[in-house]
C-alpha cells in the first residue's frame, strides 16, 4: 500500500508540474502589446484600432504607455478614446510628403500618443483605442512600435519587426496588415457587414475569437496530459496488486 501510494504521488506531481507548463507557456506568448483587429482593407476609413497593453512584470505596474503611427505612410484622422486613470498626449508631425484626399490636401499627422497617470497591475492588461479617419493605400502593412514603462523605472522597447519568413523577434512590435481593397460598392472594412455589426468591430471579435479557441486549446492540452497522468497512476496500482497477490 505504502508502494501504491508513493507512485500515486509521483504521477500526481508530474501531471500537476505538466499542466503548469502548458499553462505558463500560454500565458508568455500573450504578453506582448498587440494591435486589433490585426488586420484592415488598404484605405479602410472610420474605423478604431485598439492596443492591447499585458503587464508582464510581477512586481512593478505599467504606468506609462508610448505608441509610435507612422509617418511615411500615415494614418489620418486620429481621435483617442478617453481612458478612465489615463491623460493621453497626442503628437503631430509634419509629413515629408503631403497626402491628398477628398476634403484637401493634408500636410501634418499624428506620430505618437502617449498615456500616462493611470497604472495597469500584475496579471492584468489595459485597452487603448484609437480611432482613425482613414488608413494609408501604398503598403502592405503598419507596424507601429511602443514602449511600456514600469514604476520600476523599467522600459520594454515592443519595436522589432519580424524578418519575411523568420521567427517571431523576442519584443515584436504591434503590426496591422492592410488586405486588398475591397471593391466599390461592396464597403470598405469599416462598413457593416451583412449581419449589421461594423466589419471592424467583427475583425475584433474574430481576433478575440481566435484567442479564446487558443486558450481552450491550452485547456483541452492541460486536461489531456492530466488525463495520462491518471491512466499511468491506474495502471501501477493494477500492476502493484498483481505483483503482491503474485508473492501471496
Amino acid at each position: 500500500m505504502s508502494t501504491t501510494r508513493t507512485t500515486l504521488r509521483r504521477v500526481g506531481l508530474v501531471t500537476a508540474l505538466a499542466t503548469a507548463a502548458v499553462l505558463t507557456a500560454g500565458g508568455v506568448a500573450s504578453a506582448h502589446v498587440t494591435v486589433h483587429p490585426d488586420s484592415y482593407a488598404k484605405g479602410a476609413t472610420d474605423g478604431v484600432l485598439t492596443f492591447r497593453v499585458p503587464n508582464e512584470e510581477d512586481t512593478a505596474d505599467t504606468t506609462k504607455v508610448q505608441v509610435f503611427l507612422p509617418t511615411d505612410h500615415p494614418v489620418l484622422g486620429v481621435l483617442v478614446s478617453p481612458q478612465d486613470g489615463w491623460t493621453a498626449k497626442v503628437t503631430n508631425t509634419k509629413l515629408k510628403t503631403p497626402v491628398k484626399t477628398d476634403d484637401g490636401t493634408i500636410t501634418d499627422a499624428v506620430s505618437e500618443i502617449t498615456w500616462t497617470g493611470g497604472k495597469i497591475g500584475a496579471g492584468q492588461y489595459e485597452d487603448f483605442d484609437v480611432a482613425f479617419g482613414q488608413l494609408p493605400e501604398d503598403t502592405g502593412q503598419l507596424t507601429f512600435k511602443a514602449l511600456q514603462t514600469y514604476s520600476d523605472g523599467k522600459i520594454t522597447r515592443w519595436i522589432d519587426e519580424a524578418e519575411s519568413g523568420g521567427e517571431e523577434p523576442e519584443n515584436p512590435a504591434p503590426v496591422v496588415k492592410l488586405t486588398a481593397k475591397v471593391a466599390q460598392g461592396e464597403g470598405s472594412s469599416a462598413s457593416t457587414t451583412s449581419s449589421g455589426v461594423p466589419r471592424s468591430a467583427d475583425s475584433s471579435t474574430s481576433a478575440t475569437s481566435s484567442s479564446d479557441s487558443t486558450a481552450r486549446g491550452l485547456g483541452i492540452a492541460g486536461l489531456i496530459v492530466g488525463l495520462l497522468g491518471l491512466a499511468a497512476a491506474a495502471f501501477a496500482v493494477v500492476r502493484g496488486r498483481s505483483a503482491g497477490s503474485r508473492r501471496e
